[in-house]
């Protein structure tokens, strides 16, 4: 037992969800020279259903005269305040406060002008940059694809998944997933998925338990049968509904609970069990929840768990992982599987999580300049749903919002369709249609650049939003929404984002007009709380 245990911890440096040993390795401790330092700390939350604000950023510029501290955090960056050269620290771990080793990541030393990696439990990453802050995206974002490339036609897809709607389960049968498939078609979804529900057993989330009755959160594998199809529900099984979401041109996706229980005994059987819905029935998304992650031999498990899918699926199988709940491993613990599942926000009756589009702007806005976006599952819910549930003459409800402002918030991300599709108005699927169909048109190229949050960051009331744009900066796009400022014109210096003299704007989403004078942007006649996307081209291209 104690062997197996060892062999077990080992994993957590050797497994490629996390760093090699030789990365791990590789990295040294850092002296810099520059006369102006400038330290940044960056910290995230997860357990979204707890925390809303998500990103923390504390800056220092180190003077000499000031003592050596430590410091644990997902993402640290040290760089000349008057150049911009800098280097960037990625921890490959949960983040701090999720963690069994509180050890400190690092020590900065003010005097001797060094930063000293530390060693504990996790990996560090360490990559130079160029540019101030924009430098730091893109080292960020480098950081993010060293593990998973972006891949067109995988990765930045439109996923829907019905349980946002605040029906849970109670809904879930052959006959209500056909008509999704259908909405879904029309609507332009890439991926439907079904969440809890699909399987026999009944977690304890479901709404189709009986009085008295008590659902599991954990230790399935007790419970023979318990990832077995629901035969009552799905008599045909998946194939049908799969079979129809394939001859539509989408992708399928199933929610999932790996077996927390024994510090991930079971990560074989989740393993065994997903690897063979993916072969057989040709499920490649999966959303796993529940998972805990309370000590270092949990963690090295559930690496074991996603190597796995996606070795044995030659990269095929895309893993959210939700981290709303628990101890989990957040946003920079497995880089290789796919997209986080930030939050859960809702519609619905006594609702603490209640959803404002603001709220999802501000936490895509925020985490974009550590994560990369196309590594966000955002939210998109229906802005119709309850409006009586907001406080009246609420001017930041979602019924105030243009419909398809509502999708542009998230299209940058990985965008999560969390409604019941068949259920969206007429009105809203034709404001969302046209631009999910040039959002397509425009995501691989987004996605295989760098996405740079600009303006301020969003509160309900400033212009703010995001730069797209290519590697080299000659191709890109801006993104800006209007909340409720005042400013009926608004003005973005682009240098150091995107190669914009000699080019023109034009406006391919949303609503205004924009025109460029040198590398500045000028937007104007966007209303409040709509958006005005332009993309940036040369003076004899069209759109």
């Amino acid at each position: 037992m104690k062997t197996s245990v060892k062999l077990e911890l080992a994993a957590l440096c050797a497994a490629a969800s996390l760093a090699s040993p030789a990365e791990a390795a590789a990295v040294q401790d850092l002296a810099y020279s520059w006369v102006h330092p400038r330290l940044v700390v960056v910290q995230l939350m997860d357990d979204t259903d707890r925390h809303n604000e998500l990103y923390f950023e504390r800056e220092y510029l180190l003077a000499r005269c000031e003592k050596p501290f430590e410091v644990s955090a997902p993402a640290l960056f040290v760089e000349d305040a008057l150049g911009g050269d800098g280097v960037a620290f990625f921890r490959q771990a949960p983040l701090p406060h999720a963690r069994a080793d509180k050890s400190p990541d690092y020590r900065v030393d003010p005097v001797h002008g060094k930063i000293a990696v530390l060693s504990n439990s996790y990996p560090c990453v360490k990559l130079r940059y160029s540019g101030g802050r924009p430098g730091r995206v893109r080292a960020a974002t480098d950081f993010h694809r060293r593990f998973r490339p972006y891949a067109a036609g995988r990765d930045g897809l439109f996923l829907s998944n019905t349980w946002g709607d605040g029906n849970r389960d109670a809904c879930i049968n052959e006959q209500f997933l056909m008509r999704e498939v259908e909405a879904g078609a029309e609507l332009g979804v890439d991926v439907i998925q079904i969440d809890d529900g699909w399987q026999k057993g009944r977690s304890a989330n479901s709404a189709a338990l009986a009085k008295g009755e008590k659902g599991r959160w954990g230790s399935w594998w007790d419970v023979e049968g318990f990832w077995d199809v629901d035969p009552v529900r799905f008599p045909n099984g998946l194939k049908p509904v799969i079979e129809k979401a394939r001859s539509k041109g989408m992708k399928f996706g199933l929610w999932f609970g790996p077996d927390s229980s024994n510090d991930a005994a079971n990560w074989g059987k989740d393993a065994d069990l997903l690897l063979k819905l993916h072969r057989t029935l040709g499920v490649d998304y999966f959303k796993l929840d529940s998972m805990k992650t309370p000590t270092p031999l949990a963690l090295s498990r559930q690496a074991m768990l996603m190597d796995r899918l996606m070795d044995e699926s030659g990269g095929r199988i895309t893993v959210d992982l939700d981290v709303t709940a628990g101890v989990r491993p957040g946003y920079f613990g497995f880089p290789r599987i796919g997209p986080v599942f930030v939050e859960n926000r809702y519609i619905r009756k006594k609702e603490t999580r209640l959803w404002w589009p603001h709220f999802t702007l501000r936490n895509l806005w925020s985490l974009a300049h550590v994560v990369d976006p196309a590594r966000l599952r955002m939210e998109v819910l229906n802005p119709e749903r309850m409006p009586e549930l907001y406080p009246e003459g609420d001017r930041l409800a979602p019924a105030r919002w243009p419909r398809d402002a509502i999708f542009a918030i998230s299209m940058l991300s990985s965008p999560l369709g969390w409604f019941e599709i068949q259920n969206l108005s007429s009105e809203t699927v034709s404001a969302w249609r046209p631009l999910i169909a040039r959002w397509k048109q425009e995501r691989d190229a987004v996605h295989a650049g760098y996405v740079y949050p600009v303006g301020a960051r969003p509160d309900g009331v400033s212009w703010t939003g995001f730069v797209t744009a290519s590697h080299d900066g000659t191709e890109g796009t801006v993104l800006l929404f209007r909340e409720l400022d005042d400013r009926d014109e608004y003005t973005l210096p682009l240098s150091g984002l995107i190669k914009a003299c000699g080019r023109k704007a034009v406006v391919i989403g949303g609503r205004g007009e924009a025109s460029l004078d040198g590398d500045m942007l000028k937007v104007s006649g966007c209303g409040r709380l709509d958006f005005i996307w332009v993309k940036i081209v040369s003076p004899e291209m069209g759109t």
